[in-house]
């Protein structure tokens, strides 16, 4: 589309100029984000503004010790539920178009008359560790860095699908479609499935130089191109949701479809995060920080640090990530087991029960040393056999000091990896921070502290669902690029600057943090 015509349509959408029983239409973008235990539609404005949200939680299944599933037929459930309270509380905006992010990794298996197969194993599922060793042996680790840029390690799809043709047979069998839940999602909405770069860079199956599935490693698990979506960029038209379809969601008429990405890089655009040496830092479940660069970093201690890189769905950049899978997870594990008298307060006054909790902790650094290896950890180890630990209590600690203990040690975690992205050539000088951990002014000064770097707040907190709309928007015409919409849509609203004393204590405390996984290594693998 032409830059007049684009105009035109951005200023249209402006205006509204449909009238109906005197009322001016306007439209609105929607961005939808399918995360790991809860998924979430947020209508904008064109200006950015929220008009309407919805968010629903879903069960994180466990049938087995490691094993981390989800049941997609639930999540489609809780999807379309979100979309039609969305859709029905901007009858006044109608959503003109959408695009979708989602978590990593994670496929569900569809049979030829798109029925699910079998249960979306998450990215942190552990029952593929054992399959690490035969892909370094098969292929190597640096044959896989050089193809995808990603490093080998269980979570990735290519693993998983191995899994399951070592193990479920009959099921890997009857299989015609194997679909992230980006292209699961457009499948539901009656269109083709499509993914984009991004997604498709989880799989440990796409070639991030050549931009196409590699057949190569297809071959290893006996999967063919065309089990899986066409990978396409982020931002790219991929039909307009039939009539049929669009009346049994309760969804306007005519939203047209473009592809979103994977969930990182996605809110890493919906924070603004397009220049070099500023990095988005996603708080959610997941911990992960997201530096962008202009071309692909696959040096040896990106390899050697697990350290993957591939693309932004800001078109001719490139990202990676550091992350640890036990982030917010670890705090909800904390309000679940510890938490009670903090949830019934929270029931009674209406207050955020993680608020509650903050509000209880320690307001100066603890003696504490957390390792948040709750779960499988991320990068550098990737190692499954890894455990969490709490270490320097005494009789005289405090619930407020195991409290701020346990978001200093995440907050270690990714510190490590961004001295670790800085040798790699990869300098970090200003945090984007997102997600719902974002929302804790106590735990951004924290942060802010640990990681001696400036962290500062888009006011849209929710930065994922930005960053679709953003991308459906530019891909239909409403705006002229993604920088421009950028410009437009992200400022900043609140900034924490590192305390200078709070950050020398930390400094010296890194020192310690730093020793605790390599002197705990041997005493885990043995327990």
């Amino acid at each position: 589309m032409c830059a007049c015509a684009s105009l035109d349509a951005r200023l249209s959408a402006r205006i509204g100029k449909t009238c109906r029983n005197r009322e001016v239409f306007t439209v609105s973008l929607l961005g939808l984000d399918v995360g790991t235990t809860g998924c979430k539609a947020t209508a904008f404005n064109v200006d950015g503004a929220v008009l309407a949200s919805a968010y629903r939680e879903y069960p994180l299944l466990s049938p087995q010790p490691g094993w981390a599933e989800l049941d997609s037929a639930r999540v489609w459930r809780d999807v379309k539920d979100c979309l039609a309270q969305v859709a029905q509380a901007t009858k006044n905006d109608p959503i003109t178009a959408l695009a979708v992010s989602c978590q990593g990794e994670a496929t569900t298996p569809l049979d030829e008359h798109g029925n699910i197969l079998f249960t979306t194993s998450v990215s942190f599922d552990t029952r593929t560790a054992g399959l690490v060793s035969w892909w370094e042996e098969h292929v190597g680790r640096e044959r896989i860095f050089e193809i995808t840029g990603q490093p080998l390690a269980s979570p990735f799809t290519a693993l998983k699908l191995q899994w399951m043709r070592q193990n479920k047979p009959e099921i890997f069998a009857k299989v015609r479609k194997f679909l992230f839940y980006e292209d699961f999602i457009y499948h539901q909405l009656g269109l083709e499935p499509h993914t984009d770069f991004t997604v498709a860079g989880r799989s440990m199956f796409f070639d991030v130089q050549a931009e196409n599935w590699s057949e190569e490693l297809l071959e290893h698990v006996g999967v063919s191109a065309d089990q899986l979506a066409k990978p396409v960029p982020s931002g790219t038209v991929i039909g307009t949701i039939p009539d049929k379809k669009a009346d049994e969601l309760g969804l306007p008429h005519g939203i047209q479809v473009a592809t979103g990405g994977h969930d990182q890089p996605t809110q890493t655009l919906g924070a603004g995060v397009i220049d070099p040496k500023v990095a988005s830092y996603g708080i959610g479940t997941v911990e992960c920080i997201v530096p962008v660069f202009q071309e692909p970093v696959l040096n040896k201690t990106m390899l050697d640090n697990n350290i993957c890189c591939y693309h932004h769905t800001y078109s001719g950049m490139y990202i990676a990530l550091v992350y640890n899978f036990t982030g917010g997870q670890l705090f909800r594990w904390y309000r679940d087991t510890f938490g009670d008298v903090e949830k019934m307060e929270a029931e009674r006054t209406g207050k955020d029960v993680y608020e509650i909790l903050t509000g209880k902790a320690a307001d100066q650094p603890t003696n504490l040393l957390v390792l948040p290896h709750f779960t499988t950890t991320g990068v550098p180890h990737f190692d499954n056999n890894s455990r969490g630990a709490i270490l320097g209590m005494t009789l005289g600690t405090t619930k407020g000091e195991v409290i701020r203990g346990i978001l200093e040690g995440i907050t270690m975690e990714l510190r490590l990896c961004v001295d670790l992205l800085d040798k790699a050539g990869v300098p970090i000088e200003e945090l984007r921070a997102t997600g719902g951990g974002s929302k804790s002014d106590y735990w951004m000064q924290i942060k802010a502290d640990i990681m001696g770097r400036p962290v500062r707040l888009p006011k849209v907190s929710e930065s994922g669902n930005l960053g679709c709309a953003m991308l459906a928007g530019t891909a239909t015409g409403v705006y002229r690029s993604l920088s421009e919409a950028a410009e437009q849509l992200i400022t900043i609203g609140k900034s924490f600057e590192p305390n200078d004393k709070n950050a020398c204590y930390y400094q010296d405390r890194l020192g310690l943090y730093a020793d605790l996984y390599p002197r705990l290594q041997d005493l885990f693998h043995r327990m």
